[in-house]
């Protein structure tokens, strides 16, 4: 097993977490008078899901709040990201407030706060009221408005308790992949007509922010999926389309957050959505920058005929994970590096809110889970936060991803990236060998630390 003591360089008040997200886990989709969502319509679609599945059960999580909290004790992080699915708390995504749903969420935080842990709470990962998509979604800019009266709605009752608010999960998954290229609910292929979606996700963050505030949170932050992009080749075009790809995946959420204003080569595909006011909104001050990282991005040109300017290349030379995707600690150290580099005094300290690896390890006849790739994943990791800090980059946190083995999106239940093995037929839990990991590298680093 990797040892604690070999990812030295972390802080003494350097913060370790764990997450999940509602549409994820929760399960219970008809019950407690929740709505559907978009992912419920997404799922029903065949072909739209690697297994066939659904979250219609996810991991009972609704059901088994007081198991599933106990485990987060039990791993002693310091902080629990979860998100609060919006058509639980509007089934309609507006109107009258479902009390139920409202109450479920007071007792989490409250439950998380038992156990030892600080809540981190997500408005948006990615569970869009399906009553909101028939009326345009994220396209519409009504959208926002209901998103504002959300986050009011549920800012005054959880805000005394809560300690980080994260108004929208990875932006530029929802509107890369959920409304360019279909992969994603709610399964739209417009390309680069989809880019006023990213304008009114940042608007919605925004709006929320402020919603937030007046309510009481202190503090307030996001989390972005960034990732370094790496050209094809050193050939001129594919130069060219990974610097383009890299302000669509990277800048379009970077720069109005912390600057107020959209890459320039990029304001073209959204000045007929950009209102006056729209970006000083957008721009709200930051107690946190979150990101999310999994593994870079390599792009090459396209032909003349593609749809888009720039293509997808295989990331070589790196182990995969259990799905495919390529473990790339450094580029980790590499983006966080760059980006204090180009914004220096306007990054907010930063935490790490997802990052995490798919290894498909079941109990064996012992009841153990023998997962050491997703050890040695998250220690390769760490350590690549903790070169980054060393040279200078204020990194306070680190939030695995996750806890339970859930519904992984597309990839179903062939995704599994917890720390504990879920049966999907059972709903049994089993801590992965991974998760006394994680507990012993936390107490060990607070005891060196004392």
């Amino acid at each position: 097993m990797t040892k604690p003591a070999q990812l030295p360089g972390l802080p003494a008040d350097f913060r370790f977490g764990i997450g999940t997200s509602a549409y994820q886990v929760e399960g219970a989709v008809d019950q407690g008078g929740r709505g559907s969502s978009i992912w419920d319509t997404f799922c029903s679609e065949p072909g739209r899901i690697a297994d066939g599945s659904s979250g219609r059960v996810g991991c009972d999580h609704y059901h088994r709040l007081d198991e599933d909290i106990d485990l987060v004790g039990a791993l002693g992080v310091d902080d629990y990201r979860f998100s609060i699915a919006w058509p639980r708390v509007f089934p309609s995504g507006r109107g009258n407030v479902n009390a139920a749903g409202l109450d479920f969420y007071d007792r989490m935080v409250d439950k998380v706060l038992e156990a030892g842990a600080k809540p981190t709470v997500t408005l948006y990962q990615w569970d869009l009221p399906q009553a909101l998509e028939d009326d345009g979604g994220w396209l519409n800019r009504a959208t926002v408005d209901h998103f504002a009266d959300y986050a009011e709605i549920v800012g005054a009752r959880l805000a005394d308790r809560v300690e980080h608010w994260i108004p929208v999960n990875e932006p530029s998954v929802v509107t890369t992949f959920g409304y360019g290229s279909g992969e994603h609910a709610p399964g739209k292929k417009l390309m680069l007509d989809g880019a006023p979606v990213a304008h009114h996700l940042l608007l919605a963050h925004g709006r929320a922010a402020i919603a937030l505030r007046a309510a009481g949170a202190t503090s307030i932050g996001c989390a972005n999926n960034h990732a370094p992009v790496w050209p094809a080749s050193d050939d001129d075009a594919d130069v060219g389309a990974s610097k383009i790809f890299d302000a669509l995946w990277n800048g379009l959420y970077v720069e109005p957050m912390l600057l107020g204003r959209y890459p320039i080569d990029l304001a073209p595909l959204l000045e007929h959505v950009v209102f006056e006011g729209d970006l000083a909104t957008i721009r709200q001050p930051l107690d946190f920058y979150g990101v999310n990282y999994y593994t870079p991005i390599r792009i090459g040109v396209s032909d003349a005929e593609a749809p888009m300017p720039f293509e997808f290349r295989e990331v070589v030379g790196y182990p995969v994970t259990g799905v495919g995707w390529p473990v790339v600690p450094d580029g980790l150290r590499e983006w966080l590096i760059m980006f204090r580099a180009r914004l220096r005094a306007a990054v907010p300290p930063i935490y790490i809110t997802a990052s995490g690896c798919s290894y498909s390890a079941d109990p064996d006849a012992d009841g153990i889970v023998d997962d050491q790739e997703r050890i040695d994943y998250h220690a390769a990791h760490l350590t690549a936060v903790a070169e980054a800090i060393r040279m200078g980059v204020d990194v306070r946190g680190y939030f695995a991803w996750s806890l339970l083995d859930d519904f992984a999106w597309p990839l179903g239940y062939r995704g599994r990236f917890g720390f504990v093995h879920v049966d999907h037929v059972t709903q049994e839990r089993t801590r992965k060998r991974s998760f006394d990991w994680y507990a012993e590298l936390i107490r060990t680093i607070r005891a060196g630390n004392d």
